[in-house]
């Protein structure tokens, strides 16, 4: 491995190390995306895959196979469909928000429509269970199955915990495991079943993707309060704009003076936001160590990934998932 290969990022390092793998994935999405009655549904689909996102989730599926040794066909498959389960979520999530940029792109929303949106996601949730079907593992679909209404029951608990100042820190972690976590730990898990590893090794998957995605979400959260637009794919405070009540903000408000306190309500719950408030928020957040505190629990849920992987077989790929932990959380530092 040579100096420079050292110092890429640990996601270009898996994607280097699973190249073939992933070219597999690739081919099977834009097979299975096709639609010889539809042709919105391969345009809508193509601009979100070949949006150059980091295939982060599908790549978990791979490694976490190759880590146990499989040798057959099917991770490819379980690759491809957490991949299509993450773009149909993607696809609703952007009319939910209203979103008009994605991964510095404008949104299908804003280039086609909602209906087109919301109807392409379901297509692909559809094509996700017909391949993991194919796969033949009841557990596998057990697994990815519970997965996708795990999911979709964070985005519903979301919608009533935003703008909900009551919102606990507990709450806000069942959201982040619903929409996030729940995906990065069904992607560890299936690898390790699809390959026959013991049970004790697809729990330690299935707990590295859970604490890496907790820590994954934190860190975005974090930055969505001082990252770049470029870091994080969308601009700077469109949670604030959103009136979403992430870790930051639940922590700034536990603390808050009846005058913050004050100030929360109208932003937050009656969405009444004028100039400078983002950049009061912000202040507000610093003075009672709420950044810091986020970021404290996103470093724990990191080392909590990395420690997982104690009782995973040794493996390069281990290694690069190690180091994965620490990159997640490495852009709030």
């Amino acid at each position: 491995m040579g100096l420079m290969n050292a110092r890429a990022k640990p996601q270009d390092r898996l994607a280097e190390a699973l190249s073939d793998d992933m070219a597999a994935v690739g081919k099977l999405i834009r097979e299975r995306m096709a639609s010889e009655h539809a042709p919105r549904i391969p345009e809508v689909t193509a601009h979100l895959v070949e949006a150059g996102g980091k295939r982060l989730r599908p790549m978990l599926t791979l490694a976490a196979a190759r880590i146990c040794g499989y040798g057959g066909p099917y991770h490819v498959h379980l690759a491809a469909t957490v991949e299509f389960i993450h773009t149909a979520t993607l696809l609703h999530d952007d009319v939910v928000d209203e979103s008009a940029r994605r991964r510095g792109r404008p949104t299908a929303n804003l280039l086609w429509d909602n209906k087109s949106s919301v109807l392409v996601g379901d297509y692909l949730f559809s094509r996700s269970f017909q391949l993991m079907v194919e796969t033949g593992s009841l557990r596998v679909l057990d697994i990815l199955a519970n997965a996708s209404a795990t999911i979709a029951e964070g985005e519903v608990l979301q919608l009533t915990a935003a703008q909900d100042l009551g919102t606990t820190e507990a709450i806000y972690l069942q959201v982040v495991r619903g929409k996030t976590a729940a995906l990065f730990s069904a992607a560890t898990e299936v690898g390790g079943v699809i390959a026959g590893a013991p049970e004790a090794v697809t729990r330690a998957l299935f707990d590295y993707g859970d604490a890496l995605g907790i820590a994954f979400q934190i860190a975005d959260d974090l930055l969505d309060y001082g990252g770049s637009a470029v870091a994080i794919g969308k601009n700077t405070g469109d949670d604030f704009r959103e009136r979403k009540v992430t870790l930051p903000v639940i922590k700034a408000v536990a603390k808050a003076t009846p005058e913050e306190r004050a100030f929360w309500v109208r932003v937050i719950e009656k969405g009444k936001q004028e100039d400078g408030d983002l950049a009061h928020a912000m202040a507000l957040m610093e003075r009672h160590g709420a950044m810091q505190a986020a970021r404290d629990e996103a470093l724990g849920w990191a080392a909590k990934a990395r420690a997982s992987l104690a009782a995973v077989p040794e493996h390069p790929l281990r290694d690069l998932l190690a180091d994965l932990a620490d990159y997640v959380v490495s852009r709030i530092n």
